[in-house]
């Protein structure tokens, strides 16, 4: 039997080009023993599966990646998702900050309507691809499993990355791609906190900022600025400003952050100057600031300052090490998170060989790659699943005309 179309990864883009295929032969090969694992820690169970904010915003939420991912995500919307599953019976709220979730706040509800539907198509699970190959004369592709080889005229590659390898994602689509001729980016966690050089804020874990200003050094110039929400951990530093822009982050990199309010360093200088004129406690005056009381008592720990000494006594030195600590205060990164944390992989197949108007191979026609298999990583916040379902969208929709026409 020769199938219309074969799949390899039952996460949400292989089940969603699945479920967006008409009327075809269909298999499924999942090496895991139940589809869909990954999914179901999204949003720490609950699914956040994408976002309400205008399309427009979405492309900017992939790092230089956003132009590649423009078409798919026109040609299937973060609304079209809603309403697909919508259609399905499955409710959704949007949170202020518009992600969306369903309504039950469960990971297994999007998991089930995905499953129901494709029903119409064939699933093999614990199943691992060994070897996939090409016959060009034959125009067919060939899957080489422990038991059986199966063959197909389109071949979708939905293997995911390398993150939560726990779940199944050990990165072998990306031999798949290579033997089939394709480049692969380097693979690196993203999404993921970092830890930093002689980390002194352990005792500080929970204490959160919002809105900071963040500024990325590489090679002792400033390469990058980021804003956004903050948070210590008891090993690492982490929140959005942190995870959403670990995908620019490397060993060895410096990072300075900005908890004040201010613009910049030489600006809090001008007013700290001013506000120890006070004949107040350092404690006392650093209030104005409106920082976490804790961050400013470890922060004076930290400078060796007494939290009651007056404003007027504080010497050169330690109104310089204030400023920097509030405002420029900066920490080498020794590491990213590893895979088992990191949300989603950076890299992958190069999106330089494959049209991003129909996730088509330009390499081998029939060849299909959709999801985080590709050589993109999107913010948090409902990003990445979406994208994974615009990108099956789109593969399965191209299928669809090919095998029409």
């Amino acid at each position: 039997m020769i199938y219309d179309v074969i799949i390899i990864g039952a996460g949400p883009a292989g089940l969603f080009s699945a479920a967006n295929i008409e009327n075809k032969k269909v298999l499924i090969i999942e090496k895991s023993k139940e589809p869909g694992r990954k999914l179901l820690l999204t949003g720490a169970g609950q699914c956040n599966y994408t976002n309400n904010c205008a399309i427009n915003e979405f492309f900017d939420r992939y790092g230089d990646k956003g132009r590649f991912i423009k078409p798919a995500l026109y040609n299937f919307t973060n609304q079209e998702t809603i309403d697909f599953f919508k259609k399905r019976g499955l409710r959704s709220i949007i949170r202020e900050d518009d992600k969306v979730f369903p309504s039950s706040l469960k990971a297994i509800d999007v998991l089930n309507v995905l499953i129901d539907s494709v029903n119409h198509a064939q699933m093999l699970l614990n199943t691992s691809v060994e070897r996939v190959s090409y016959d060009a004369d034959k125009k067919l592709f060939y899957i080489k499993t422990h038991a059986f080889a199966y063959a197909a005229y389109n071949l979708i590659i939905a293997t995911g990355g390398k993150s939560y390898p726990d779940t199944g994602s050990t990165g072998a689509g990306y031999e798949f791609a290579v033997s089939l001729g394709h480049s692969i980016v380097e693979p690196k966690p993203a999404l993921t906190p970092i830890y930093v050089e002689n980390y002194q804020f352990s005792e500080l874990s929970g204490v959160s900022f919002e809105n900071i200003k963040l500024s990325l050094f590489k090679n002792k110039k400033k390469a990058k600025e980021f804003a956004g929400d903050f948070l210590f951990t008891h090993i690492n530093i982490s929140g959005p400003v942190i995870i959403n822009n670990s995908r620019y982050m490397e060993a060895g990199d410096i990072i300075k952050i900005n908890f004040t309010a201010f613009s910049n360093e030489d600006d809090f200088r001008a007013f700290f100057e001013s506000l120890i004129q006070s004949k107040t406690s350092i404690k006392t005056a650093l209030k104005v600031l409106a920082l976490p009381r804790r961050f400013v008592e470890k922060v004076l720990e930290i400078c060796g300052i007494d939290e009651n000494l007056p404003c007027s006594q504080l010497s050169k030195i330690q109104r310089n090490s204030l400023i920097q600590m509030f405002s420029a205060h900066p920490m080498k990164i020794i590491k990213l998170g590893d895979y088992n944390i990191a949300m989603v992989t950076k890299g992958g197949v190069s999106t330089s060989e494959v049209n991003s108007k129909t996730m088509e191979s330009k390499k081998i026609h029939g060849l299909y790659f959709t999801g985080e298999v590709l050589d993109y990583d999107g913010d948090t916040g409902g990003f990445n699943i979406q994208a994974a379902f615009s990108t099956a969208k789109l593969a399965a929709d191209a299928i669809n005309k090919h095998l029409k026409d």
